[in-house]
């Protein structure tokens, strides 16, 4: 049972995305819509249907690799992740684990309120791409101590901006930024030291500077301080520790977070019915954003009705969106709603081509198969023809 998720109405069809709690056990064959059954795919069009294969995208945010037990699954002892019997609760889609995306590039920030105080000429010079005069300001507030200034020398001389690209001398005005106490520079510190390239690794000092900047107020570093709770501590008491931190994350438009927030509001009990009520508006959130991911998870929450209520076109095209991006568990699920005409129309080759390009990505999956094996010879052809000819978008 997923908590606080709205239910279904009783008169609505029940079909249902596969891998979902709630689908049904036979909810992943539709040969009675396959069309004319064929005995074996032809060698020709078995040959199309393991050709190149484009590389996925399909992420997971809240699952630890090399964990017995996966974090924000919260799996009851005899419950099937991958059955729709009420056993399990709400999941995210698999994808990376926990720490892949730390550090990572993020979604941009919503625009900023008009500032009125002094104005940085250093980093206004870095914003309209003068490197060579943004240096030339910071230098001399850097050297003075100037912890802000640190960290905009540094990130040039780490990004090769203006500069030649040296990252030993980031490594050191990042130092000094972090040990000024500017939250920018305790985070990109903090990501060093957990890498130990550059400088050596030291897991003690990166906890401290991620916490200082999460407390600071520095968006990325309230995420990624985040996830550092969920590896420390697998399970439900990780996830409840890191979850202030998503949430003051989330609301500064980091779209990891958002959607860490959408996971964790539908499956942690207790909280209060003003958060697990935003579960879906936060998946959206991230969605919106341009997180796969969470488009995947959009998709599939709006056509079993997840959170809120059923709209099977809106459904449709986030998950349309999700599978154009090259989201290779979304183009396995376009798939079945090609098959069952949820939220679109019935179309036997468009649903073979998301099947062959989700094969050729390694997702096996035995009833679109069969579904496979049903179309006519020519439908088959016709599907791999489009699967050639698909480019992301």
């Amino acid at each position: 049972m997923v908590p606080n998720a709205a239910r279904p109405d009783a008169a609505e069809p029940a079909t249902a995305l596969p891998g979902i709690p709630g689908a049904p056990a036979d909810s992943t064959t539709s040969p009675a819509k396959a069309g004319p059954a064929e005995a074996a795919v032809g060698d020709e069009n078995a040959a199309g249907l393991d050709g190149p294969a484009p590389d996925s995208r399909a992420s997971r945010l809240l699952e630890p690799t090399g964990e017995s037990e996966p974090v924000g699954r919260l799996t009851p002892k005899d419950g099937n992740p991958a059955l729709g019997d009420g056993k399990t609760l709400q999941a995210p889609s698999e994808g990376l684990g926990v720490l892949d995306r730390m550090g990572v590039p993020l979604p941009e920030l919503p625009a900023e309120k008009a500032y009125s105080g002094k104005i940085d000429e250093a980093y206004g010079a870095f914003q309209r791409g003068l490197y060579l005069t943004a240096m030339e300001l910071a230098i001399p507030r850097a050297e003075a101590g100037d912890a802000a200034a640190q960290t905009l020398v540094a990130e040039l001389f780490n990004q090769g901006f203006g500069v030649k690209r040296d990252r030993k001398q980031a490594a050191f005005w990042y130092k000094q930024a972090a040990e000024g106490g500017d939250p920018a520079g305790m985070f990109k510190y903090a990501l060093l030291l957990m890498e130990g390239r550059v400088v050596p690794r030291d897991r003690k000092a990166a906890d401290n500077f991620m916490k200082q900047a999460a407390d600071a107020g520095n968006a990325s570093a309230q995420f990624n301080y985040g996830q550092m709770l969920v590896a420390d501590m697998p399970g439900e008491k990780g996830l409840r520790a890191a979850l202030p931190y998503y949430e003051k994350s989330a609301e500064q438009g980091i779209a990891d977070a958002q959607y860490a927030l959408s996971q964790l509001y539908t499956n942690l009990t207790g909280l209060p019915p003003e958060k697990t009520r935003r579960a879906r508006e936060w998946l959206v959130r991230a969605a919106r954003a341009g997180f796969d991911t969470a488009q995947l998870d959009l998709g599939i929450w709006l056509v079993n009705g997840i959170a809120g209520e059923r709209d099977n076109e809106a459904g449709f095209g986030w998950l349309s969106r999700a599978a154009n991006g090259g989201n290779v568990v979304a183009q396995n699920r376009l798939a079945y709603l090609y098959i069952n005409a949820i939220g679109t129309r019935p179309d036997p080759v468009e649903a073979g081509k998301w099947f062959v390009l989700s094969r050729r990505a390694g997702l096996h999956d035995p009833g679109l198969e069969d579904f496979y094996l049903g179309l006519t010879d020519e439908q088959q052809k016709a599907a791999i023809s489009a699967a050639n000819k698909f480019r992301r978008r």
